[in-house]
């Protein structure tokens, strides 16, 4: 017997509303790499048109660095369900993950250089193969081995960081780089676009980066497999208690730290903090919000539509890429650079609007979104009408 896909009925909805809201605050975030340079500027003073102030103090804190680790930890928790799937089953699951794992890289490769330099597939697939190797371990080994890895280098590196604003704290301006962007963008070519996009990506994904990257996102994928292995999800009834601590402490301690640059000093160290250990305490703090309200049947049929969302994750996510480039850059209106952050986020939410009613509308009529539909026939080999 060979190894399929999860079916509806084994779905958890609080999994697919966590997807699906994180779908949303990725979106809002991601807007601002899609209409401006953020990567070259220094974010607390580049944005100074009307609003732009507010809005970004709202986005630093509540959005900003909080919504990758909960889908990073989603995606472990569902690799994870899937290697116990195979166990169960007897079945093998390295072949079937490592062959999904690396359709999910050749999207992510097409979507990075083709159109948008911010891609996250390629780092999930790369760190997904170095999680296949860990999923046999214990959820207690598993999630230790997380804490050292996250822990260690980043507090290392926060030291350094303090270090080096103490010397000079000022953010880095790629003046030139940033004109490169609007010019390539708003106005060039798309041989120009491409090549400002090919040199985007290796700005953020050299190799230093992506050590950087790995000890972030692997950790993270290893909480949400132990966490899979303990169906904490499936079992919020029973671990009521735990997930009620996790919805008050870690999202008020992760707010605090993440309004840091704005109480304390607007600087990459404190950044840093906000991002790296703020960010992924408001994660947990938002998923476990939505465990704990999903047990109510009104708050599932208000979430239904982020549910469907995220069932259609891969679909949504590679959608926004296409519509956002297509409102900014030269080959569809041209706006990069030309609209303020207030403008972005509202055009943000006007793009996951559309796709909530996609999304509803699709699933109505279809098993799976288009590119879930395709993955999983290159994945298994052949289409299961009951997924």
């Amino acid at each position: 017997m060979k190894l399929q896909p999860v079916t509806l009925n084994e779905r958890v909805e609080a999994i697919d509303m966590m997807r699906g809201f994180s779908l949303l605050g990725i979106l809002i975030i991601n807007m601002l790499t899609f209409h401006s340079p953020l990567s070259y500027v220094n974010p607390y003073t580049y944005y100074t048109r009307p609003f732009d102030t507010e809005v970004y103090g709202f986005i630093d804190i509540f959005i900003q660095a909080s919504f990758y680790p909960l889908f990073s930890m989603l995606f472990g928790y569902g690799l994870a369900m899937q290697f116990m799937k195979a166990e169960e089953k007897r079945q093998p699951f390295a072949p079937v993950a490592v062959r999904r794992l690396l359709i999910l890289l050749g999207i992510g490769i097409l979507h990075a250089f083709l159109l948008w330099y911010g891609d996250i597939l390629i780092t999930y697939a790369v760190i997904g193969f170095l999680l296949i190797g860990m999923l046999r371990m214990p959820s207690r080994l598993l999630l230790g081995l997380a804490a050292l890895i996250y822990t260690v280098p980043h507090a290392l590196m926060l030291v350094l960081m303090f270090i080096a604003v103490s010397i000079n704290p000022n953010f880095y301006t790629g003046i030139q780089a940033v004109q490169s962007s609007i010019d390539a963008y708003a106005n060039g070519t798309v041989i120009d676009i491409f090549s400002q996009r090919l040199s985007d990506w290796g700005y953020n994904n050299n190799p230093f980066n992506f050590i950087i990257i790995i000890a972030t996102i692997l950790p993270l994928m290893m909480v949400g497999a132990a966490a899979a292995k303990w169906r904490v999800i499936e079992r919020t009834k029973q671990y009521r208690k735990v997930w009620v601590t996790l919805a008050v402490v870690p999202l008020i301690a992760g707010l605090l730290l993440k309004a840091s640059p704005q109480l304390i000093e607007e600087n990459y160290a404190f950044v840093y903090l906000q991002d790296i250990f703020g960010g992924p305490l408001v994660a947990v703090g938002y998923a476990a919000i939505i465990a704990l309200l999903a047990q109510h049947a009104g708050f599932r049929k208000l979430m239904r539509p982020f549910g469907q969302v995220g069932r259609m994750s891969l679909t949504i996510y590679i959608m926004q890429s296409l519509i956002a480039t297509f409102i900014f850059y030269a080959y569809g209106f041209g706006l990069y650079g030309k609209v303020d952050l207030l403008t972005g986020t509202l055009i943000a939410l006007g793009i996951f609007a559309i796709q909530l009613i996609f999304a509803e509308v699709w699933l109505s009529k279809f098993k799976q979104g288009p590119l879930e539909k395709l993955w999983r026939k290159w994945t298994y080999g052949k289409i299961f009408e009951k997924n």
